[in-house]
């Protein structure tokens, strides 16, 4: 929630803390522009600002976003900073694009709610309504492609989400007071090449961030031809890389995307998207800031978690581009080792996927679709050497989705999404903490019971770890990574001892 003393606020902005970054612009009415609270800009005067929570406020309020700091790549919030948990899912949910392909009821149908009640909700929590609220990401995701690419001006309409080539260009100059090409020659931003690697983009975070944690986590899970990690070392920040599909029946699309890390000086991950999902942008960012946690406060995680983030201060959790492929990773994961849930998962998407061609040897094949599985008999899955009840599970749980039943997209209802998860079979209270903490995107995640987190607890039973853990809250699925991760650290001191 935005604070109503600008004292804070302003002293931010003097400062160019970089910790408020993403929770809060600036508009100066000295000049109609609205900043993000890092801008290098000349320090306006403190009566010439008014502070907004977001960039939609600051455009309803009559500024149009700076050039030189650019707000549309400030992280975002978490759903713990926000004033309304739905509001934010909504909002999360609208930059993802979910406004444009179910107009505004599907998206309070996805919610539990009906349009009226979302309107309200929305608008208590943004001071905007949704449509507004979308309007402006479409318009900022437009600004964002005329200055880091060179997509023809109607593909860059088309890829914001805009029907209509001449409603863009209306909006764009009445909101902007610029022409998409004259915004294009203003823009002090590099456009990338428009060759076969794909339109290129930078995803802001709050600094400290560990990219090398997040990608050992990735390594060892990654599902073998769907997902490649290219680990650090003195010539690469380290890589990143999956086959993806987005949408469904016809409009599905597919492609391939990359993330590694920008120089240190830019507080950024790099990410490459092939051409093949330029029409779901929107979808494929967000997935990706999920994928990478990027809207973690490091330091607020920190401060809550005391001597246990000590270690690793930027730790982040890694969340899911693809809900429904984590959920099947963590039924497979059920009681053996991680090594042999990877195999699994390999054998599975041989088995079932669809064959992807990418420019990459490693990368060859896309995920098994819910659809795929759910028209699976159980001794199919379990031919591959999954267990026969855990085969049943996976079947289950891809007929929910399916249908429709289930909803393991990011922010979700959480309490009845771990209800109806834990109705399924083979789904108890630990996986469905761990689908929370990964797929669903929750802060909060506790697989309480999980052996390793026990033992690093000190070998305390699962009610002295649930107890122990309430100090940690609303961050337990932060405190779950640093405990993992110390288990892991130590079991690798062991061997090499």
């Amino acid at each position: 929630m935005l604070t109503t003393d600008p004292t804070p606020l302003y002293a931010a902005l003097v400062a160019r803390d970089r910790r408020f970054d993403g929770h809060f612009l600036v508009g100066v009415t000295s000049t109609g522009i609205y900043c993000r609270p890092v801008c290098s800009v000349r320090t306006p005067k403190a009566d010439h600002c008014r502070y907004f929570p977001h960039a939609a406020a600051a455009e309803a309020g009559g500024f149009r976003p700076c050039l030189r700091c650019r707000p549309e790549l400030a992280p975002g919030l978490s759903s713990i900073d926000a004033p309304s948990r739905l509001a934010w899912a909504a909002a999360r949910r609208i930059e993802a694009g979910a406004l444009d392909e179910a107009g505004l009821a599907g998206l309070a149908a996805q919610l539990g709610i009906t349009d009226r009640h979302l309107r309200r909700v929305f608008g208590a929590a943004f001071g905007v309504s949704p449509v507004d609220y979308a309007q402006t990401q479409r318009l900022l995701l437009a600004k964002r492609l005329l200055a880091d690419t060179t997509l023809p001006v109607t593909d860059v309409a088309l890829a914001a989400g805009f029907g209509s080539l001449r409603r863009f260009n209306t909006l764009f100059r009445t909101r902007y007071g610029l022409t998409p090409s004259t915004m294009r020659r203003a823009s002090d931003q590099p456009a990338a090449d428009p060759d076969s690697s794909g339109l290129r983009f930078e995803l802001a975070f709050r600094p400290p961030f560990d990219w090398a944690g997040l990608l050992d986590f990735l390594a060892v899970r990654g599902v073998r031809g769907v997902e490649e990690v290219i680990p650090a070392d003195t010539a690469c920040a380290g890589l990143y890389r999956r086959t993806l599909r987005l949408g469904s029946g016809a409009t599905a699309q597919t492609g391939w995307l990359a993330v590694t890390l920008a120089p240190a000086s830019r507080h950024a991950v790099e990410l490459t998207v092939s051409p093949g999902l330029q029409r779901v942008l929107p979808a494929v960012l967000a997935g990706v800031t999920r994928l990478c946690d990027l809207s973690c406060d490091p330091l607020a995680v920190a401060h809550s978690l005391g001597p246990l983030a000590v270690g690793a201060p930027g730790l982040r959790v890694p969340g899911a581009i693809d809900g429904f492929e984590v959920a099947v990773r963590a039924v497979l994961g059920q009681q053996i080792r991680v090594k042999a849930a990877h195999t699994l998962a390999g054998r599975l998407v041989e088995a079932f996927g669809e064959a992807s061609p990418t420019p990459f040897p490693a990368l060859h094949h896309r995920f098994p679709t819910p659809g795929r599985l759910a028209e699976l008999d159980p001794a199919a899955l379990a031919a591959l050497g999954i267990v026969r009840s855990r085969a049943a599970a996976l079947v289950a749980l891809a007929r929910a989705v399916a249908s429709g039943a289930l909803d393991l997209g990011p922010c979700t209802d959480l309490d009845a999404t771990l209800a109806r998860l834990q109705a399924l079979p083979g789904i108890g209270p630990w996986t469905a903490q761990y689908i929370a903490l990964r797929a669903l995107g929750w802060p909060d995640a506790w697989p309480s019971g999980d052996v390793v987190l026990r033992k690093a607890l000190g070998g305390v039973t699962s009610a002295q770890a649930d107890a122990l853990a309430q100090a940690w809250r609303p961050w337990r699925s932060y405190a779950t990574l640093h405990l993992w991760r110390g288990a892991s650290a130590t079991a690798v001191a062991a061997k090499t001892a």
